[in-house]
């Protein structure tokens, strides 16, 4: 099922707090990408920070997107992400 971002907004570690359409809020961990293609333009936190909502995706001031169905497949769930996150 397509679900699109309705909110994203960018955090420390290269991570995004994304909304979706449904209501769920995910955690999108872009760091994994840093060293693929434009993603290392990201790598610049002024650029990432710029992510905002585009159409039904996120975007960045450079023009750079990602599939809404690869955020969400490859995002964890909120409370999943702070209960990795107390484990390190």
């Amino acid at each position: 099922m397509y679900r699109s971002v309705k909110s994203v907004k960018p955090l420390d570690g290269y991570k995004l707090l994304i909304k979706f359409e449904n209501g769920e809020e995910k955690i999108f961990d872009v760091s994994p990408y840093l060293n693929v293609g434009k993603f290392a333009e990201l790598r610049n936190l002024s650029l990432f920070n710029s992510a905002a909502v585009r159409f039904d995706t996120v975007e960045w001031a450079n023009h750079l997107d990602i599939d809404p169905e690869f955020l969400y497949e490859k995002s964890v769930k909120l409370e999943d992400e702070h209960i990795t996150n107390r484990s390190t």
